[in-house]
């Protein structure tokens, strides 16, 4: 019996709108439907359940099981609601009630969102999605072409010649390898002035639009200052590991209207979330969270690489970056990780036009001429109908 008396939260403060998670459950009938039960108290009250008074504790703030079913032999699914009001309009709160303390239990997965218009509206989302970026690059329709500068060691003014070879071959994004960051081989500042400064006296040769993204991953108290620094040098956009500095901070960041920029993920530290029966889908982590917290473009491990993410769980992201979400943009999916130019028209076939190709390594491999090898990679893809 509770020993709780609840006399001043009004019913009216609910609105009777909430979002869903959908859980997979490990283990046997029973153990998941326990676990399901334990999901809608963990999730929001944390408190034993036979203490809780009735009333608007019990109609609205406990978690909903709205379905449960088998997913598979040893899985089950269930669907979880929660009311929109116990999210507070914060990223941080929502992501706690969707697998705060239940992460640390075992045999629990969250696979997927559905959110009403009425929490989507409190986040601005992705500034400028697919289409943005297609229309900064001047690229309508044909899958984008990235890579990465590195290997980590060389001078600024090294990589900056790297830069200036992939805009000059034709590359659209050169971004910074996620391991550069204010090294004393190439301190942020000089390195980011040289590499913007390297990709625009290209475009000022080629007439195109290439763009170079500088990575921003740093302490907290860094990152909006790297983000005004480095847009100030000439940067076209941002690469940030949210799985290290935070969804909110990202979701700032690309809210900011004083930096404006296009925000590149990193998936640096968000491995253990995906790859265990624990933790998040593919499509949750990498494609649903990074549209919340302002992502534009979300690089991840193409399958068949050096990673091991299956053609599956690649599909899943593809799919969670651009599935309804309200007024949310589709975002770019970026595969890479051990990519081959081989691999060109079998990446096309799975994930379509709307992706951006991501090699390193396989541009250096091809031949000794960087710049050709840049042409000869987009000759392929423009070729491709």
């Amino acid at each position: 019996m509770s020993i709780i008396r609840q006399t001043c939260t009004p019913a009216c403060l609910f609105s009777g709108d909430r979002f869903s998670v959908t859980y997979r459950l490990f283990g046997s009938e029973q153990e998941a439907r326990a676990r399901a039960e334990d999901i809608c108290i963990e999730q929001t009250v944390e408190f034993p359940n036979e203490l809780c008074p009735e009333g608007i504790i019990r109609d609205h703030v406990f978690g909903r099981i709205e379905s449960f079913a088998p997913r598979d032999a040893d899985s089950f699914q269930a669907v979880v609601s929660y009311a929109v009001e116990i999210a507070a309009g914060e990223l941080t709160q929502f992501l706690n009630v969707v697998f705060g303390n239940s992460s640390i239990k075992p045999g629990i997965r969250v696979e997927h969102l559905e959110l009403p218009q009425s929490l989507l509206q409190c986040f601005k989302g992705p500034r400028f999605g697919r289409e943005g970026i297609r229309g900064l690059l001047d690229v309508p329709k044909r899958p984008l072409l990235s890579t990465a500068l590195k290997p980590m060691g060389l001078s600024s003014k090294e990589l900056a010649d790297l830069a200036y070879q992939f805009a000059l071959g034709g590359m659209d994004i050169i971004k910074d390898d996620h391991g550069l960051t204010n090294q004393c081989c190439s301190p942020f500042e000089e390195r980011v002035g040289l590499c913007a400064e390297a990709v625009q006296r290209a475009n000022r040769e080629t007439g195109r639009r290439s763009i170079y993204v500088a990575n921003i991953t740093a302490p907290h108290s860094e990152v909006m200052k790297r983000a005004g620094t480095a847009k100030d040098a000439g940067a076209g956009g941002l690469m940030v590991a949210p799985g290290i500095i935070g969804l909110d901070l990202m979701r700032e960041l690309a809210g900011d209207d004083s930096i404006a920029l296009p925000i590149f993920t990193h998936p640096a530290l968000q491995g253990s979330f995906v790859t265990s029966r624990n933790g998040m889908s593919h499509g949750v982590i990498f494609g649903q969270l990074s549209r919340l917290g302002g992502a534009d473009a979300t690089i991840f491990p193409n399958f068949g690489g050096r990673f091991s993410f299956s053609h599956e769980e690649c599909r899943d992201i593809v799919q969670s970056a651009s599935v309804p979400m309200g007024h949310l943009r589709s975002i770019f999916p970026a595969p890479g990780g051990g990519m081959s130019l081989d691999r060109v028209p079998e990446m096309l076939e799975t994930y379509g036009q709307d992706l951006i190709f991501l090699i390193g390594g396989g541009l250096f491999r091809h031949g000794p001429d960087l710049v050709e090898n840049c042409r000869y990679f987009r000759k392929m893809v423009e070729n491709i109908r």
